[in-house]
């Protein structure tokens, strides 16, 4: 189970981070303004508000996703980094499924992107378990 948890972990914080230095270096590329940057009608650019919020939770993503590959190599806050982990990618797809039922279906890459938090707060959750019953 060691060997799950260490792949679990890694895995997870690097899409973390990888996802969120996408929303703060290249935010108009973000899968949730997608829809926007492609339409010729809209122009996000001077959007400041749409921006800064965007790079905002990015960073929030990254600093979360470091501590998350931490756990990895430090033993001591292993538990802390799966409980960021669970708390971050369930949170995501919690607020994601509550938006599909309020606000209808997003794009195909936004209901990938909730599989896939859905996928890794699971697998974070069997390795918050394995280490509190053993």
């Amino acid at each position: 189970m060691e060997i799950f948890k260490i792949v679990v972990l890694s895995l997870s914080g690097a899409l973390l981070i990888f996802g969120g230095i996408m929303r703060v270096f290249n935010p108009i590329k973000s899968y949730c303004l997608k829809s926007y940057s492609d339409n010729p009608n809209l122009q996000l650019e001077g959007e400041e508000d749409i921006f800064n919020e965007m790079r905002g939770g990015g960073a929030v993503t990254v600093i979360g996703g470091l501590f998350v590959l931490l756990g990895v190599f430090v033993s001591s806050i292993e538990l802390s980094s799966i409980m960021v982990a669970i708390v971050l990618y369930l949170g995501f797809a919690t607020g994601r499924l509550l938006s599909i039922g309020l606000d209808g279906k997003p794009n195909t890459q936004i209901i990938q992107g909730t599989m896939a938090e859905l996928l890794f707060g699971v697998l974070n959750v069997i390795s918050l378990i394995s280490i509190l019953f053993s």
